[in-house]
Order: structure tokens, then sequence, then C-alpha cells
């Protein structure tokens, strides 16, 4: 925790994925909300098939959904996800003539079920 999976269509020629998560990942632990840098788990999925609206036209987004053990409050998921939005904006390619979207969501995941465990090294 926290898991952070970022999905994007794919026509976003030159989008730097790997460099973007990495980014990401380092705002958040400058948060302050994340105990150890190793907790930060992040992945990104590219999207073929996506249909954006009803209108014809060329269209892309980047979405990117955090999920955080349960009891953060309001403002504190509200400052992490202004975080992620930052990265996003200086980050997503603007192709010409091509409506970009961008959004960013907490999910609180249910402490009472959540398990995790470091496997020591072999």
């Amino acid at each position: 925790m926290p898991h952070l999976t970022l999905e994007y269509t794919r026509n976003l020629d030159g989008f730097p994925v790997g460099d973007t998560l990495l980014a990401i990942n380092q705002t958040l632990f400058e948060s302050g909300e994340v105990q150890a840098e190793s907790d930060l788990k992040s992945r990104a999925i590219a999207l073929d098939a996506v249909q954006i609206g009803t209108a014809g036209g060329v269209r892309g987004f980047v979405h990117v959904q955090l999920r955080l053990l349960a009891g953060r409050t309001p403002e504190a998921k509200k400052s992490l996800t202004e975080r992620v939005a930052v990265v996003l904006r200086a980050r997503t390619p603007r192709p010409a003539g091509m409506l970009v979207q961008l959004s960013v969501e907490v999910v609180d995941m249910d402490r009472d079920s959540y398990v995790k465990e470091k496997l020591p090294q072999a």
C-alpha cells in the first residue's frame, strides 16, 4: 500500500510512462502520507479500445487510481490527488488537435481485510 494504477490511451504518442510512474511515486513519498518508499506499488496500463464521448475527433485520456488504506482525511486525499495531477499535467503529451483529459481518484481499501507481507530475500 499504496497501489497506483495509471491508465492511458495508447494514442498519446511519446508519453513517458516509466518516468511518470517514478515521478508520481516520488511526489507521493514526499507527501509524508507514505511510510516507506518501497510501499509504493505503481503500474501502467495502455488502452487500445476506448470510446470517449459520442462526437468524432481524436481524443485521449490519462486516469490514475490511487488505492490507500482507509482512514485518511478528505483533505489528505485531496492533497494527494492534486500532487498526482501536477505530475500528470507536466508529463502528458498534448498532440495537436487532440482533446486530452486527466483525472485522479483515491479509493479507500478496507483495513480489516487487507493483507500484505514482505517476503524475505532468497
